[in-house]
């Protein structure tokens, strides 16, 4: 059995039913869209831990690379071809689940909206467990996925894991590892478009590496007084 649509297609009801929730449910009185904190401090390391969400939602999986050597490729037709079309219609469709949920979910709600936007919502009860039997089915492919799960629902604090893990885990291995090998095999002119795109992604990631898991876990430990696990 193929899971992969299965998977595509919960992930989709789940950021649907997240959205058009959060549209039913109404704009909240008095909403405020400033930062949740007054204190300068706080708030830059709320957006280095942001820095590492967004490089944890947006990360290529590591097993892209193994997926494409498995591909027929040709010098006529290289694998790479239909791959890169892959890729594109990946992150469209990562963009139609991520993009109105953020949206939408901050109009409503403003810097009150939660890690998990269905906490947020809190009813109705029948929706909301409906959005996370969805999870469920996107997780359950793999026993990785399983344990993720697992430790999020064990875990209060597992927004800001996420942003540690962005950063250190996933920033290398999806943001700047791969320019550096491309660079250098494939050796291009220095300073010229090719390079000095890599270099630009190469910074870029080492900033998000360097710091998302000091933003994150100073925001695990600032917190730590106040979790209570599966809160």
């Amino acid at each position: 059995m193929d899971l992969d649509p299965l998977i595509f297609e919960s992930n989709m009801r789940y950021s649907t039913i997240a959205w058009a929730a959060s549209i039913k449910k109404g704009i909240t009185p008095d909403v405020n869209y400033g930062p949740r904190s007054t204190s300068t401090a706080d708030n830059i390391f709320n957006f280095f831990s942001a820095l590492g969400d967004v490089a944890f939602a947006y990360a290529g999986h590591n097993v892209v690379l193994e997926i494409q050597a498995t591909m027929p490729s040709t010098p006529e037709c290289p694998s790479k071809k239909p791959m890169w079309k892959g890729v594109i219609l990946a992150y469209i469709g990562v963009a139609f689940c991520y993009f109105p949920t953020a949206i939408i979910g901050y109009y409503m709600f403003g810097n009150t909206v939660d890690d998990n936007i269905l906490i947020t919502l809190e009813r109705p009860a029948w929706l909301i467990a409906a959005a996370n039997l969805f999870v469920v089915i996107h997780v359950i492919g793999g026993y990785q996925a399983t344990l993720t799960m697992f430790i999020g629902i064990c875990i209060p604090f597992f927004g800001a894991l996420l942003g540690f893990l962005g950063g250190f885990a996933f920033a290398p291995t999806t943001y700047f590892l791969p320019c550096i090998i491309w660079l250098k095999l494939k050796k291009p002119e220095r300073f010229g478009f090719s390079w000095t795109v890599n270099m630009i992604c190469i910074f870029i990631g080492v900033l998000l590496m360097t710091l998302s898991p000091i933003g994150a876990m100073r925001n695990i430990i600032v917190q730590a007084k106040d979790y209570k696990f599966f809160s």
